[in-house]
C-alpha cells in the first residue's frame, strides 16, 4: 500500500461535494469545524502545559522534566503543522459569521535592526484599463516577508602596497593588521562562530567540520581545535577581568555540576566539576550588570571553592554542599541557603507517595514565594520591610509546625530526612528576611548551569583538564553576554576584532555591557 492509500489519507478525503444536498453540506462543514476545534483545543492545552512546566521555578531540574518538555514540544509542532496542512479555504462570510476561527498567535513586528531589501511591484498597465486615462500615484500597500540567507564563507584579501622613495630608495608600507590568532587563517567572525557552535549550540568540532565541508571549505577538526585553543588564549585577559567584576559583588550565587572528562592514559572518563559564581542583583532593584564566572576543577574537593573565593568578602547563596562550610567559619563569607532545595525534597516525596505532610509543606513554601513575586525588582530596604512584616510570621509558624511533625515521625522516614534538612539550615534559610539583597533561592546559579547540562548530552564534555578550563572560560563570556541580552556570537566577533590592539589596562571596556547594547544581535562586517 503506497502513501496515497494510507488510512490517514483516506480519512482526510472529502466526498464529492457536487453530489451533496444543502443539509449534507451543512453537516459536513459542522463536522469539519468540530474536528478543527478539537485540534485547536488540544494545541492550546499543550501550550498551557508546556508553559506551566517552563515556569516551574521551584521544581526539580531533572532530565526527566527536560525530556517531557521536549516530547510535548514535538507533539505540539506536529499538531500545529497538521492543522496548517488541513486548514480549509476561507469560508464565505455568511458561514464564517457563526463560527469562531481558531486563535492564532499575535504577529510580532519584525526587528527594525534587520537589513531590508525593497521589492517594488508596479502595475503592468501604463494607462487606465477602463478608460485609457493617465495613472497618477495614489498611495501604496507595504507588506514584509522574513527571509533567510544561508551562512556563507568569504575570503578577505589584505593588500599592502609597497612604496619606494625615488630619492633614497626607502621602502614604505603599512604595517600588517593584528589578527586574533597570530598568523591564523580564521577571521574574528569565523572564530566567534566556531566557539559559539561548540559551547552554546553544543556542536562538536568534527560535526562542524562536516557542515563546513558541505559549503566546499575543507577544515580539519585539528585545525578547528587549534583555533579554539588560540582564541581562548587571546580571550583569557578578558575572562580575568570578568572574574574580578563578579567577585567584587556584595552577594554571589554559587553552584557546581559534574562533567565527564577523559582520564589520561586509560581511555576512560573521570568526573570533573564546573563551578559557577553568578552576580545578579537585578531582583533587588540594582542596575549593575549581571555576570557569571565559571571555574573548572578535576574533582569536588572543598579546596576548590575555597581557592576561588579566597579573597571574597560578602554573601554566598548556595546549596547545602559540605565543601562550602569552611568558607563560613571565619565570618568573612555569610551563608544564605536555598529554599528551592528544601522545596525540591518535599516535592519529590509528594510525587512518590502523595504525602499529606509534603503537600502542606509545599503549600506553606508556596505562600513565601508568592510574596517574593510581588516584591521582585524593589529596593533591598523595601524588600526587607515586606519580608519582616509578612514572610517572617509564616516562617516562624512553619518552623514550629516542622518541629511538631518531626517529633511524631520515625527518624528514618523520608519525610523526617526532608524536615531535618530544613531545620539544620534554618538560620541560613531565614537570612533572606534579614537582608533585602538576598534572594529566597539559588536559582540564578542553576540557570547558569543549564548550558553545561545541554552540552553533556551532545558530546563528551572535555578531552582533558585543560579542555575543562578552556570551556569554563568561554562559558563565562557567553553566559555573561546572555545575561545582558546580548547575542553571544556578535559579542565574541566584536571582541576578537578589537582585543589584539586593545590596551591591556583597559580590558574591562570589552566586557559585554560596555561593548554592545542590550538586545544587540549585530555582527560587525568584516
Amino acid at each position: 500500500m503506497n502513501a496515497a492509500d494510507s488510512p490517514s489519507q483516506r480519512e482526510r478525503q472529502l466526498p464529492d461535494l457536487d453530489m451533496l444536498d444543502v443539509q449534507s453540506l451543512k453537516a459536513l462543514v459542522l463536522a469539519k469545524q468540530a474536528e478543527l476545534d478539537s485540534r485547536t483545543t488540544e494545541i492550546e492545552n499543550l501550550k498551557l502545559l508546556i508553559l506551566k512546566l517552563k515556569r516551574m521555578h521551584f521544581g526539580p531540574r531533572s532530565e526527566k522534566y527536560g525530556h517531557d518538555i521536549q516530547q510535548l514540544e514535538l507533539r505540539l509542532e506536529d499538531l500545529e503543522a497538521n492543522q496548517a496542512a488541513a486548514e480549509p479555504p476561507t469560508l464565505p462570510a455568511t458561514i464564517a459569521l457563526n463560527q469562531q476561527a481558531p486563535r492564532k498567535p499575535a504577529r510580532r513586528p519584525l526587528p527594525a535592526a534587520l537589513p531590508r531589501e525593497t521589492e517594488t511591484i508596479a502595475p503592468g498597465q501604463e494607462a487606465c484599463p477602463d478608460c485609457g486615462g493617465r495613472l497618477r500615484h495614489l498611495g501604496e500597500d507595504v507588506s514584509e516577508t522574513l527571509e533567510y540567507v544561508p551562512a556563507r564563507f568569504k575570503v578577505i584579501r589584505t593588500v599592502r602596497p609597497k612604496l619606494s622613495c625615488a630619492g633614497c630608495s626607502q621602502i614604505v608600507q603599512a604595517p600588517a593588521p593584528n589578527r586574533p590568532i597570530d598568523r591564523g587563517l580564521a577571521g574574528p567572525g569565523l572564530l566567534a562562530h566556531v566557539l559559539v557552535s561548540k559551547y552554546a549550540d553544543h556542536l562538536p568540532l568534527y560535526r562542524q567540520a562536516e557542515i563546513y565541508q558541505r559549503e566546499g571549505v575543507e577544515l580539519d577538526r585539528s585545525t578547528l581545535a587549534d583555533w579554539v585553543g588560540g582564541a581562548s588564549r587571546t580571550l583569557q585577559p578578558l575572562v580575568d577581568a570578568l572574574k574580578k567584576y563578579v567577585l567584587s559583588a556584595e552577594k554571589l550565587h554559587g553552584d557546581d555540576v559534574p562533567v565527564p572528562v577523559l582520564a589520561p592514559g586509560n581511555g576512560k572518563t573521570k568526573t570533573g566539576r564546573l563551578w559557577t559564581y553568578v552576580r545578579d542583583d537585578r531582583p533587588a532593584g540594582s542596575e549593575a550588570p549581571a555576570a557569571v564566572w565559571f571555574a573548572y576543577s578535576p574533582d569536588r574537593k572543598g579546596e576548590h571553592p575555597a581557592g576561588h573565593l579566597q579573597n571574597y568578602t560578602g554573601i554566598l547563596q548556595a546549596d547545602g554542599y559540605a565543601g562550602f562550610n569552611k568558607l563560613y567559619e571565619k565570618g568573612r563569607i555569610v551563608e544564605a541557603a536555598c529554599w528551592a532545595h528544601v522545596r525540591r525534597k518535599f516535592h519529590d516525596l509528594y510525587q512518590a507517595h502523595r504525602s499529606p505532610i509534603a503537600k502542606e509543606a509545599l503549600e506553606r513554601i508556596g505562600q513565601l514565594y508568592g510574596i517574593e513575586q510581588e516584591i521582585r525588582g524593589r529596593a533591598p530596604a523595601e524588600r526587607r520591610e515586606v519580608r519582616q512584616a509578612r514572610s517572617r510570621p509564616l516562617l516562624e509558624a512553619k518552623h514550629a509546625w516542622l518541629k511538631t511533625i518531626l517529633a511524631k515521625l520515625s527518624q528514618k522516614s523520608d519525610v523526617a530526612v526532608a524536615i531535618r534538612y530544613a531545620l539544620e539550615r534554618w538560620n541560613a534559610l531565614l537570612r533572606y528576611c534579614e537582608d533585602g539583597r538576598i534572594e529566597m533561592d539559588n536559582n540564578a546559579a542553576e540557570r547558569a548551569l543549564r548550558a553545561v547540562a545541554l552540552g553533556r548530552k551532545n558530546y563528551l564534555f572535555a578531552g582533558s583538564d585543560a579542555g575543562g578550563e578552556r570551556a569554563a572560560a568561554i562559558y563565562s563570556l557567553l553566559g555573561s553576554a546572555k545575561l545582558n541580552g546580548i547575542d553571544p556570537e556578535g559579542y565574541l566577533s566584536s571582541v576578537l576584532r578589537r582585543i589584539a590592539d586593545h590596551p591591556i589596562n583597559r580590558i574591562a571596556e570589552l566586557l559585554p555591557w560596555n561593548l554592545l547594547p542590550a538586545n544587540s544581535p549585530a555582527r560587525e562586517a568584516a
